[in-house]
């Protein structure tokens, strides 16, 4: 499969003459998307688990057949494992009141966590203990090892890779470990789950999160994976319609997971909309994604280097999906102002990730991510502006 043959399902690329490298904030949406939201809305537009009328019924057909997909993509046991969200954010959050609030007092995250996997746990609470890094960014296992031989039966958050520096962690084998320890883990899988195949069975994780708009759906869905063993030790977040099997004025019982957590009416649309991207990118296939995406790092990565006082922080030719970088002596939000009046849209600042930020003495980043549509050519047109936005300030 050629990459123009990808882009021109992508109806962004035939309005647009810009080349788009922030994918890693959110990709953009193939036809196939609007074509299954806008079929929603305009041919069965209803509300799902409530009427009994042809509509109702194939809304929630279509809404449920949404999560079997979502499932069968993270390779879930069954659907009812999967409980759909706004996005990674809202399910960090919601493992956060559901589970961890009442059963943990510490947690243990890696020092490359975006701000949605920090926040939380101080909101509720909990005494954080961060995993150090080499100083390739990647984690440190024995002193990761030495904090739940310290913390055991602790929880343990981790991203999978890194939204800025694109460092995968070993995470199976993390999982395992803190396992062995007494540990329940999630794993924020928001970056990772594009870039490469996610087996929340292979990897024996407990909490999952994924992201549809960074999977080229639509914003304001997502998923978390909730292992079934764990769902009775999980608690009611949110109360409301949908939620609950019996309501008086003196109690409440809910409905088991997923539904106890998808109170009042849901992103319905953007369900079936998500589904439809993770259909799409069942057809391009993750060997293609693979390959085509290590071509483009280690393109970019050589391209990089010969750059005149480049600063990196990371093994970018090894990177998955996006690579950081600065340049010596410039802002670089002067550098990202002048590559957006070049048509060359990327991410410039801390993104999210402001104590690994100020662990690297640094205010921020530009950074590159690549989606499935982006070229060679699309790194070259990058290149060209960047050292035109370099001359320009150095003059």
């Amino acid at each position: 499969m050629h990459t123009n043959q990808i882009k021109d399902d992508f109806p962004f690329f035939k309005d647009n003459d810009l080349v788009y490298l922030d994918s890693g904030a959110t990709a953009q949406k193939p036809q196939i998307v609007f074509n299954a939201m806008e079929g929603y809305y305009k041919k069965y537009c209803a509300n799902i688990h409530r009427a009994a009328h042809g509509l109702g019924n194939k809304a929630t057909k279509e809404y449920e057949n949404a999560r079997h997909k979502v499932a069968e993509f993270l390779n879930a046991k069954t659907k009812d494992e999967v409980v759909f969200v706004s996005g990674a954010t809202e399910g960090i959050n919601l493992v956060a009141y559901a589970y961890v609030k009442e059963n943990f007092e510490h947690v243990i995250i890696s020092s490359l966590e975006h701000h949605s996997n920090i926040v939380p746990w101080q909101i509720i609470g909990k005494a954080l203990h961060v995993i150090d890094s080499k100083k390739d960014l990647h984690v440190d296992l024995e002193n990761y090892e030495s904090l739940l031989k310290t913390y055991p039966n602790s929880f343990v958050s981790l991203t999978q890779t890194s939204n800025t520096f694109g460092v995968t962690l070993p995470i199976k084998e993390m999982i395992k470990l803190a396992h062995s320890y007494g540990c329940k883990v999630l794993v924020d899988a928001a970056q990772s789950a594009v870039h490469k195949r996610v087996d929340v069975q292979e990897l024996d994780a407990d909490f999952l999160v994924i992201s549809g708009h960074k999977l080229y759906g639509p914003t304001g869905i997502g998923a978390l994976y909730i292992k079934e063993e764990l769902h009775e030790l999980c608690k009611p977040f949110k109360g409301g319609g949908g939620a609950i099997k019996e309501v008086s004025y003196e109690s409440t019982s809910y409905m088991p997971i997923p539904y106890m957590y998808e109170a009042g009416t849901q992103n319905i649309a953007g369900a079936i909309g998500f589904a439809s991207a993770l259909e799409y990118m069942k057809t391009i296939g993750f060997d293609f994604i693979n390959k085509h995406e290590k071509e483009l790092i280690e393109y970019t990565h050589e391209k990089l280097l010969r750059l005149k006082d480049v600063i990196t922080y990371s093994d970018t030719k090894n990177a998955t999906g996006n690579i950081s970088f600065n340049i010596k002596g410039i802002h670089h939000q002067d550098l990202g102002i002048l590559l957006d009046k070049q048509k060359v849209q990327l991410r410039v600042g801390h993104h999210c990730v402001q104590p690994t930020m100020n662990a690297l003495g640094i205010e921020g980043t530009l950074r590159i991510s690549f989606g499935i549509y982006n070229t060679k050519e699309d790194v070259d047109t990058f290149f060209k502006a960047l050292k035109r936005a370099i001359e320009m300030i150095r003059g």
